[in-house]
């Protein structure tokens, strides 16, 4: 369990169950994915005693794992799913029903998702039908398709082709999955059947049993079965069955897990909006869906038909429908990638502890994962305390998510997250999201906190429209538009958290709780499932908490140490004095664009100014303080950084400049620098070395970016072209191309023929046509071979990267600028949109605007264009958004977003 202001958190124990049974007998033992690491690619080579062939699947499963893995939120995510999906026995896993189009279309992809899986030990049952090839060879052989209420007549003939077309499906499907190292097991007659209507439908079935038998020993003995969506009378009679149908008896018969619907559309849209419908809770919104105007004919259909097939599997079941491509990113990610449907659970509220519908469930919620001989005893005291205490409380009704707010009151000045109780079926289910909405809709301002040392950090930073640190707790809000709106609750959190994470004593929590509860806010995040009817799923929900005062120290609910040395700036976040600035080589243009960013900034206060040819001279256009140019020796920085004066560094040098005062800031760390300062290069020295985090937020993880003390900043071109690619890296058909132009002031202010506007007017100037050092950083950060050809134009700021990227498989405009459009949806700084954007109006705007999206006839090409203005969210604006992280402040903070 998790704290959140007064409340800890609970994930029950997870079982993992053995891989397949035949890698048993080859390997002498019993291998299960192990917790906290995804299976080795070593494990699947243990399979053959041929060095050869241990050799080709090594290689095989490393690059399925590395390409399903670029999908993937985060690792913590895919070791959570894996271990859920583990925790049943294999056949209960999945049932995934492919369609004819995809065995046409997505063959490769469709075989390589489930390649992973068996790869890590997972096997679903898989049936696929075959109507649009049916329909091709009936066409070419004379016979017209015949269709009554939308299921096909079959007559003799049709089956005749049916059937031997289903067979040679089946086998195609098998032969390219066994050539992936996947052991397979064709099903054929597994389904049985009697007439649907023998006189409207002819040879058309309607199934009456499943024969579990053969999949459960296929599965038991390392296969993989693969069904036809064909079955058969009692008396041997054949008959054609949809496979729609063929998937939900067979999951009626399993109870899977998962119940996957691959589509070509990859989900349900609305028919209103247009936009993918990411998540429906039957329990909550099947009424409301149903009544709506565009809910009609197929789609009404569909989800009718869904709820009838989850009303009758165990409420853990949940149907998924989605592109093939994005399978894995379906099942091992929180934010999931297709239409997700579940049955869920209505949300319960309570304003008083008799109105709770089960006591002692209630209790049994909160005492989960609670060791200790006074367990009962404290969570009983906080039951006592609330009895006295206003409050509003959030649960379904098997309590599996609880949740209690405080409202505003005279120790509290705003609505406070105090206990938020997840137990381990609360987190497979999406009951936490819908307990976080019933929240914003009563509660339009909220503040919770969460241990600064929690892996989930960049979640929180997700959900949250601002937050401060302080000695190990981050506290967050939304709904409040500024930090001075919190009032004296910065000061409360601030004085309190020390006090909170140096006190072990459960009652003097307890008692603080009771009296100022505004300041017990300490959370640390679980492992939980959210999901969202928005277009995207939000990022937040995996903390489960319950008050400080009932935290066991066994489930390190928070931490009661801190970074021995930490950034100061992360200590200063939370104190009424702004973070101090140490800006090194102001005189280029983005020293000035940051220095214009850093005088409107609420919470960052420009302290020294170096630069050798300015040194004497005021800084015009600060108004904060008045700031003279300096210009300041390596030893100067040392100095200032072993006094602990400077929060921030920013090293606006020329490239292979500013290694000296680096070298000078790690000395003074050595000998007696009191705490670190984070450190931002603008330059390309360090975006090679592993030791410093890569800031560009929008790709790198936020969380790493937090915790980071040396940033080196993204160069402007690599920043418009790593995100002009990043969502298609998985698609690539070979090396992306870069044809990139940018305006003279990308030159720097010493004189060159490249910001020579003499030389620039009327004319293009292509410069380091191979090997320019951005090639290599988008390269390393896309983890792909690219090539790129710079040019300068006549303009004065502004990128346009023109953008070629082969296809690994056919697609249209549309399926790849959705892809765009998911990846970077809620991204503030990042614009998908439709036609090829225009320097002129991204010049002075802080993003990046990314269109075009022209495929070439063949389908397996496509042209994106990237615009970006270099000197902002190509160095200073995001040079900015480290600072925030880093320092502990809203990313965006001081940053007019687009």
């Amino acid at each position: 369990m998790l704290a959140v202001g007064s409340a800890v958190v609970r994930a029950g124990a997870r079982r993992v169950v053995p891989r397949a049974r035949h890698r048993q007998a080859l390997t002498g033992s019993r291998l299960a994915p192990r917790a906290g690491s995804l299976p080795l690619a070593a494990v699947r080579a243990l399979s053959t005693t041929s060095a050869r062939s241990k050799e080709a699947s090594s290689d095989r499963t490393r690059a399925i794992i590395i390409r399903t893995l670029s999908q993937i939120g985060s690792r913590r995510e895919g070791q959570q799913y894996l271990s859920y999906f583990t925790s049943v026995s294999s056949q209960k896993f999945a049932v995934i029903k492919v369609g004819g189009a995809i065995l046409t279309d997505y063959l490769d992809e469709l075989c390589e998702n489930i390649a992973f899986l068996y790869e890590v030990g997972l096997y679903p049952v898989i049936v696929h039908g075959a109507g649009p090839q049916l329909n091709r060879l009936l066409e070419e052989a004379g016979v017209e398709p015949e269709f009554e209420e939308g299921i096909r007549v079959t007559d003799p003939k049709t089956l005749t082709v049916a059937r031997r077309l289903f067979l040679e499906e089946n086998m195609k499907l098998v032969n390219k999955l066994e050539s992936l190292g996947v052991h397979t097991r064709p099903l054929t007659w597994t389904l049985t059947a009697d007439y649907l209507d023998k006189e409207k439908w002819n040879l058309v079935g309607q199934i009456t049993k499943v024969n579990k038998e053969p999949i459960e020993q296929s599965i038991q003995q390392g296969y993989v079965p693969i069904l036809t969506s064909m079955a058969e009378t009692p008396e041997g009679q054949i008959l054609n069955v949809n496979a729609d149908v063929a998937a939900a008896e067979l999951a009626r018969a399993l109870e899977p897990l998962k119940v996957v619907y691959l589509s070509e559309k990859g989900g349900l849209f609305n028919g209103e909006t247009g936009e993918k419908i990411s998540h429906i809770n039957l329990d909550e919104e099947y009424d409301q869906l149903m009544s709506q105007s565009w809910c009609r004919y197929g789609t009404r259909l569909k989800i009718k038909e869904i709820k009838e097939l989850l009303d009758t599997l165990p409420r853990s079941s949940s149907v998924a429908i989605i592109h093939p491509s994005d399978l894995q990113k379906e099942l091992f990610t929180d934010s999931g990638a297709g239409t997700l449907i579940r049955r869920g659970d209505k949300i319960e509220v309570a304003t008083e502890v008799s109105q709770f519908s089960d006591f002692g469930k209630l209790k049994e919620t909160l005492l989960i994962n609670r060791e200790g001989l006074d367990a009962e005893a404290t969570v009983d005291r906080y039951i006592d305390f609330l009895k006295g205490t206003p409050f509003k409380a959030y649960y379904d009704e098997p309590y599996n998510c609880l949740a209690i707010v405080l409202p505003p009151g005279p120790d509290r000045s705003h609505a406070t997250l105090a206990t938020l109780g997840v137990t381990k079926n609360g987190w497979l289910s999406n009951v936490t999201e819908n307990v976080f909405n019933a929240i914003k809709k009563d509660h339009p301002q909220l503040v919770w906190t969460v241990s600064q040392e929690d892996e989930n950090l960049s979640w929180f930073f997700g959900k949250c429209d601002g937050s401060i640190v302080n000695d190990g707790s981050v506290l967050f809000w939304y709904g409040i538009d500024s930090v001075e709106e919190l009032g004296g609750l910065t000061k409360e959190f601030r004085a309190s958290g020390q006090a909170m994470l140096g006190d072990s004593n459960l009652e003097a929590r307890l008692r603080r709780a009771a009296q100022t509860s505004s300041r017990n806010l300490h959370a640390h995040a679980s492992q939980v499932r959210s999901f969202s009817t928005m277009a995207r799923r939000p990022q937040w929900g995996r903390g489960t908490a319950v008050a400080p005062s009932i935290v066991g120290s066994a489930n390190r609910a928070y931490s009661t140490t801190t970074n021995p040395n930490p950034p100061l700036g992360k200590k200063n976040a939370s104190n009424d004095v702004p973070s101090r600035v140490g800006l090194i080589g102001a005189r280029g243009y983005t020293g000035q664009a940051l220095i214009d960013l850093l005088n409107t900034h609420p919470n960052m206060d420009l302290r020294h100014v170096s630069s050798r040819e300015l040194a004497g001279k005021k800084l015009e256009g600060y108004t904060k303080r008045s700031v003279t140019y300096e210009n300041l020796s390596p030893d100067q920085v040392g100095e200032l950084e072993k006094q602990g004066a400077i929060d921030c560094w920013v090293m606006a040098l020329p490239n292979g400049v500013c290694k000296p005062y680096i070298e000078a800031i790690h000395e003074a760390r050595k000998n007696g620098a009191d705490r670190r300062s984070v450190v931002v290069d603008l330059s390309a020295d360090y975006r090679f070395d592993d030791t410093w985090t890569y800031g560009l937020p929008e790709l790198t993880k936020r969380s790493e970016i937090y915790k980071a003390t040396q940033i080196s900043n993204p160069g402007c071109y690599a920043t418009a072209a790593q995100l002009g690619i990043a969502p298609l890296v998985e698609h690539l058909g070979g090396t992306p191309s870069v044809f990139g132009v940018s305006g003279y002031s990308g030159a720097g202010t010493k004189p060159s023929p490249k910001n020579d506007v003499t030389l620039l007017a009327d004319n293009l100037m292509p410069y380091s046509l191979t090997d320019h050092v951005h090639e290599r950083e988008i390269g390393n950060g896309l983890g792909s071979d690219v090539a790129f050809t710079p040019h300068v134009a006549s303009w004065f700021r502004g990128i346009h990267a023109t953008i070629q990227i082969p296809l690994n498989k056919t697609m249209t405009s549309r399926d790849i600028r959705q892809i765009y459009q998911d990846r970077y949806a809620g991204e503030k700084l990042v614009k998908v949109v439709g036609e090829a954007p225009l320097v002129k109006n991204i010049m002075n705007k802080h993003g990046v605007e990314i269109g075009g999206f022209a495929v070439h006839s063949s389908g397996r090409r496509v042209v994106v264009c990237s615009t970006i203005d270099n000197l902002l969210k190509g160095a200073a604006t995001q040079c900015l958004q480290n600072m925030n992280l880093a320092l502990g402040y809203a990313e965006y903070e001081g940053i007019p977003v687009m």
